[in-house]
């Protein structure tokens, strides 16, 4: 799964990029409505709240928008009436894609999200055609540099981690979704710097896709990606490095 991480650095350094444009503030702001919608506008008692304040923090979102998704999300401040969508299809090469979304108007968000896929060479699929190859797991990342190895092992086992994985600079522990909390406390109880912490869908096995099909596939899930109502996009793909390296300049 080299290539997938790899795509999922560099996305996270877009992430930062975007984030200064302003472009994250839509998404994140309609994760903590709908975090807030469903579990209350208690970030100590709401871990999935608790996140997006804390990923909405790390791109610098005032607390004023912060505390105005809060009440928008528990209706006190009115608020668009969001909902949850999943698409489910296949790209260039065979590779499953799910597609998380939140939107005021699914048929909007459907057409233009078949679109996509469309010119891309990809199709919609049926609900639940490719979502069973596919686990839910916390994933947390850490700086390699100054992170001892076999304490962090031990940490993060104890606490209820499944596996420890070294990619590039990175360590990158899974877990059950459930334990993530506990792991992500952990390690700031032992100052150990967290990178970023999410509950994922890791495929169970990837498609190897090259050439012609893997600049295809990455122009695919990069518009996916850009689209406003789209929160998440999950892949099986493997691309090599340097082809994902090329694309991303």
């Amino acid at each position: 799964m080299s290539g997938h991480n790899k795509w999922a650095s560099i996305k996270h350094k877009k992430m930062a990029m975007d984030a200064r444009r302003g472009k994250m503030f839509t998404k994140i702001i309609r994760e903590i409505m709908m975090a807030a919608k469903l579990g209350g506008g208690n970030p100590e008692s709401n871990p999935h709240l608790r996140m997006a304040i804390e990923r909405a923090r790390s791109i610098n979102m005032p607390n004023d928008n912060i505390q105005r998704a809060i009440k928008k999300g528990t209706g006190e401040e009115g608020g668009v009436a969001l909902e949850a969508v999943g698409y489910e299809g296949y790209g260039p090469g065979g590779v499953a894609i799910l597609v998380e979304t939140l939107t005021d108007n699914k048929r909007r968000t459907a057409a233009e999200i078949r679109s996509i896929f469309s010119r891309h060479n990809g199709s919609l699929g049926e609900s639940g055609c490719v979502s069973w190859m596919f686990e839910r797991k916390g994933m947390i990342t850490v700086k390699k540099e100054g992170t001892d190895e076999e304490k962090l092992l031990s940490l993060v086992l104890d606490a209820g981690a499944e596996d420890l994985k070294l990619d590039n600079d990175l360590f990158e522990i899974v877990c059950p979704p459930d334990k993530l909390e506990a792991v992500k406390k952990i390690l700031e109880e032992n100052k150990i710097s967290v990178e970023s912490a999410s509950v994922n869908l890791i495929p169970k096995n990837t498609v190897r896709v090259e050439g012609k099909e893997a600049e295809q596939l990455l122009k695919l899930l990069d518009e996916l990606e850009e689209h406003e109502d789209v929160q998440n996009v999950h892949s099986n793909f493997d691309i090599p490095d340097e082809l994902i390296e090329a694309m991303s300049r």
